[in-house]
């Protein structure tokens, strides 16, 4: 063993020692670790920071941008709430449903984009179901991991190998030959993370730091019954009425919070109470006076009742929001009414709770006056609400309940970006364009319609991450030029040299699983994929299987955080350890081995025909 192979090892050592102890930060310890491997002599700086520019972790920061465009258009939201339904409250089903989902898209696109796609979803998804994000990120990168083994687009691994057949004259394997294997494996993981989720992080945040949500605030300040939901007729006296005036016309006690009418594609749109009324229009109304016959007033007025979803404008949460307020001590507003206030011509609000000490208002808050330490709940868009501050007003703002952090303020142009995502994964899938240049126009495309903006965008990136991914690849280098991948290799063909053929087959992918577990699955597959096509053609064997068990060994990559950049994107949103991998990883890979070793020389035989 050469100098310079020791020490490449003993620094790759050293960084899996500080990875399993967890301190420092994992980012931090990828930083060292390309400031230290050039002074070993066998890579330099400009290669030791090389990653930053490496296509793979450009496509990653990409598909951040993508999945921050799905949160901020409503899609995520959707498809959250789809997997929680199929589910139905269990957290079986969540975790069954996540993983189908999961492994599915990951079939048509690069398993790493889906991972960074899902984050914000299975966070949204834990945080409504009040699971610890723990419990479901590992599924999540399990389910991202098998999924490369189900098509031969679904990691780069496979095209690796394919392309090596090719090379060497082979027909090369075509799109749903991995699905026999790994649709198997895939079913027995979901099985797996099941029974081992319980080693998982467990719990939720405590409830005293958690964010009140809307229907804490409809209970404490009782806004049950208050809500209606009535359509302008042709002949109503509002027709051609700002909504700031129609006290005059009939509607006083009333608030009016919002107008809705019919978007495009049959989505509802929301605008401002302010502007003038038509026939046709929905008014969204808040009766604060429980002396107001509503039904009848509403018929005089000409509106016609409809059905209201969730219990006060809950069903409209994206679109209106509540927020409660302090009037503070130099507040010009104390000792004047809350009518004077002119909350709605100051902050385009309305006032529909108060609270003086402990004790709720219930009544016609109008005429009431304000005093110093008042708490009021307001009514309105988000937009308003984010905007409140302590300003010439004195109004405090005290706090926004939990829905404001899954406002999608982009809902409406949600169609555009499923049709960005659909554009994306289609050129991923037919190879017109290479993934990191389908993914850039992705985000332009997403960009352009209004999905998503700079700011929102450069937020979106999970650079911790980025920086593990890009510390780690001078590894894959480090190794080649030192030879220490060459001499793996040529003690893989001496030990498996007159070895039966499932023995053969099982070295290769323990090789390969290995070595992938300090250097990109990528690499590995690059460097083991004309090895084991040797070891076929000394043995006088079909290539098909042993190509194949590499293309699978290589998505294995299960046991530890820096073996595939889909375990690095997880270990901060699930909060994990090192060990947390080499404990529920082990036992994946191990079964994918024995899913290999039985099922790949039974579907390829081994001997080539005739």
């Amino acid at each position: 063993m050469s100098v310079e192979l020791a020490l490449v090892l003993g620094l790759l050592g050293l960084a899996i020692l500080l990875f399993s102890r967890g301190r420092p930060r994992a980012d931090v310890v990828a930083l060292l670790v390309m400031a230290l491997l050039p002074f070993t002599g066998v890579i330099g700086i400009g290669e030791a920071v090389a990653g930053f520019a490496d296509p793979s972790v450009v496509l990653i920061a990409l598909l951040f941008v993508v999945g921050e465009g799905l949160v901020r258009t409503g899609v995520a939201q959707r498809l959250s709430l789809l997997i929680l339904r199929v589910a139905r409250g269990s957290e079986t089903g969540l975790v069954v449903a996540l993983m189908l989902a999961v492994g599915a898209l990951g079939s048509v696109m690069s398993s790493t984009g889906v991972v960074a796609i899902f984050i914000p979803i299975v966070l949204r998804i834990a945080r409504a179901s009040r699971i610890a994000p723990g419990r479901l990120m590992m599924p999540l990168s399990v389910a991202a991991l098998c999924s490369g083994m189900l098509t031969l687009v679904a990691t780069a691994p496979n095209l690796v190998v394919h392309g090596e057949l090719l090379r060497e004259g082979h027909a090369g394997f075509a799109f749903f030959d991995f699905l026999p294997f790994g649709l198997p494996v895939l079913l027995l993981a979901i099985g797996w993370m099941l029974l081992a989720r319980r080693w998982l992080c467990s719990g939720t945040a405590p409830a005293s730091h958690r964010a009140p949500r809307l229907q804490d605030w409809i209970g404490q300040y009782r806004l049950e019954g208050r809500a209606f939901r009535a359509r302008v007729v042709a002949d109503s006296p509002l027709v051609g009425r700002a909504g700031t005036g129609l006290e005059e016309a009939g509607l006083a006690g009333w608030n009016l919070l919002a107008v809705e009418q019919s978007g495009r594609f049959g989505q509802r749109r929301l605008r401002s109470p302010t502007r003038r009324l038509h026939a046709g229009d929905v008014l969204l109304l808040d009766l604060p006076d429980p002396r107001i016959d509503a039904a009848s007033h509403l018929a005089a007025l000409g509106l016609q009742v409809l059905p209201l979803e969730g219990t006060y404008f809950c069903g409209y949460a994206n679109d209106i929001g509540l927020a409660e307020l302090m009037v503070g001590a130099n507040s010009p507003l104390a000792g004047t009414s809350a009518n004077r206030a002119r909350l709605r011509d100051r902050h385009d609000l309305a006032l529909v709770g108060l609270r003086k000490g402990r004790t709720a208002e219930v009544r016609d808050l109008a005429d009431e006056p304000l005093e110093t330490g008042d708490t009021l709940l307001v009514a309105g868009p988000w937009a308003a609400i984010r905007a409140l501050g302590a300003g010439a007003d004195g109004l405090i703002l005290l706090g926004m309940p939990s829905e404001a952090d899954e406002v999608a303020p982009a809902a409406e142009r949600a169609p555009a970006a499923l049709a960005s995502l659909a554009l994306t994964i289609m050129l991923m899938v037919s190879g017109v364009v290479p993934n990191v240049h389908a993914a850039l126009l992705g985000c332009l495309l997403m960009g352009l319609a209004g999905c998503i903006d700079l700011r929102s965008a450069y937020s979106a990136v999970h650079w911790p991450s980025l920086v593990l991914i890009v510390g780690m690849l001078p590894f894959s280098l480090a190794l080649q030029r030192t030879g220490g991948v060459d001499l793996a290799a040529d003690l893989l063909q001496d030990l498996v040299g007159d070895a039966g053929p499932r023995v053969v087959l099982a070295a290769i992918f323990v090789v390969t699983a290995v070595f992938g577990m300090f250097i990109s699955n990528t690499a590995i597959a690059v460097l083991m994929a004309p090895v084991a096509l040797a070891v076929a053609q000394h043995l006088g064997m079909s290539p098909y299987p042993f190509a194949m068990t590499v293309a699978l060994a290589a998505s294995a990559a299960f046991m530890t955080p820096v073996s595939s950049p889909v375990n690095a994107l997880v270990v901060g949103p699930g909060g994990y350890r090192f060990g947390d991998f080499v404990r529920i990883g082990t036992p994946l890979a191990l079964i994918a081995l024995l899913v290999t070793v039985l099922l790949v020389p039974w579907l390829w035989p081994l001997y080539p025909a005739g």
